[in-house]
């Protein structure tokens, strides 16, 4: 039986939209409608408008960067420095390919070494526009020091991953893979999956990989899971109602989200950058390390469209397979409300709403929300 975490108050949640890899679906739909045509004779007129509050100076809240950024030029142009107690490593894949890995081992708890393995390891998987640092920054120390051993990977041309010689990264079933793969060479017990994002419907593919084995050759199966945290993800049967929703509803922000994801705005546009991922409240110096790393961190989109809508609906699974915790955020510019109300249905669990976060729950100034919100879950899996 799945745990019912509290559902908060929906009513209240703006209406944002989902993007697609580099946001090409959302222009797709954008700019081939009439109504867009019909709303930009009105809008190219109007004076330039900001969605964000102005919010000053001595309001944001400061906190001392942990992005720490340096000149040494790998795979990504701004190299993400590793904090105490964390390492890099790369996975090779069976395609040759090596994928990076970076790991938090947990703190040693009171209760012997048989209460320890009572934790399952926790395997992170980020989204568009982002790396394994994403998840290094606050969310792996946090988890190591409540007894948890911690794996952020970096897909495919992604973060410091080799890429394929190939227009895209990947597809569901080829990145989902990937992450059996290190699961099966790498840990000795299952793992709960948790994936922000686009990451979470490539877990969420992989959650229906094990629930219905005919979609795998059987000689080499994708390895169980202890359970899987959806965090701001987008829903099984992607982002197209979310696109049309947001269209519909506030076609001024649409463009916004439009200029930001498809045209990539936000990687130079720093209030933009701020609306996008993260509170308004977040200090600048702390947009502007995300946002260079951001910038860095995808050499390749992860998905083809046509592939990833070929792929669409994630197939359904018995409500008892996986154990699921559904998390969304309320100031979430990317994903509305009934998106995850989406996830929540599919399967069959009510989603947590986290007040005061953004879509970049993990990096935003109050990360620590999300974060005692997952360890409640991870809690109820088995006695730390």
């Amino acid at each position: 039986m799945n745990q019912t975490p509290r559902l908060l108050d929906n009513s209240k949640f703006p209406t944002p939209v989902s993007h697609t890899p580099e946001g090409f679906a959302f222009a797709y739909a954008f700019f081939n409608s009439s109504y867009f045509r019909i709303k930009m004779a009105a809008i190219v007129y109007l004076p330039s408008l900001s969605l964000s509050k102005t919010i000053p100076p001595s309001t944001r809240i400061t906190v001392k960067p942990l992005a720490i950024l340096n000149s040494t030029r790998n795979k990504m142009g701004v190299q993400y420095e590793l904090k105490e107690g964390q390492n890099r490593q790369f996975h090779e894949l069976s395609s040759g390919l090596k994928m990076e890995v970076i790991s938090q081992k947990r703190k040693k708890r009171k209760g012997g070494e048989e209460e320890e393995r009572e934790s399952p390891p926790l395997v992170f998987i980020h989204g568009s526009f982002h790396g394994a640092w994403c998840w290094a920054e606050h969310w792996l120390p946090f988890f190591s020091h409540q007894g948890f051993d911690c794996f952020s990977l970096s897909l495919l041309a992604q973060g410091e991953s080799d890429a394929p010689a190939d227009k895209v990264a990947g597809t569901l079933q080829t990145h989902a893979a990937d992450i059996a793969h290190f699961i099966k060479k790498e840990l000795t017990s299952p793992a709960v999956l948790v994936g922000h994002s686009f990451g979470g419907l490539i877990v969420q593919y992989y959650i229906s990989s094990i629930g219905n084995k005919e979609m795998l050759d059987m000689r080499n199966p994708h390895p169980d899971l202890a359970g899987a945290v959806l965090v701001c993800s987008v829903p099984p049967s992607g982002n197209s109602g979310l696109v049309w929703r947001y269209l519909f509803s506030k076609p001024i922000a649409a463009f916004k989200v439009t200029r930001s994801l498809a045209a990539k705005a936000f990687q130079t546009d720093l209030p933009l950058c701020r609306e996008t991922f993260f509170s308004e409240q977040m200090d600048d110096s702390l947009v502007l390390r995300y946002q260079k790393l951001m910038k860095e961190s995808s050499r390749l989109p992860l998905f083809d469209l046509k592939k990833l809508n070929a792929s669409l609906p994630v197939p359904s699974v018995p409500e008892s397979s996986v154990r699921v915790l559904v998390v969304g955020a309320k100031d979430d510019f990317i994903v509305d409300a009934k998106g995850l109300d989406e996830t929540g249905k599919f399967y069959g669990v009510s989603p947590v709403c986290v007040e005061g976060v953004a879509h970049d729950m993990m990096l935003d100034c109050s990360w620590d929300k999300g974060a005692d919100v997952i360890l409640s879950w991870l809690r109820s899996l088995s006695p730390l």
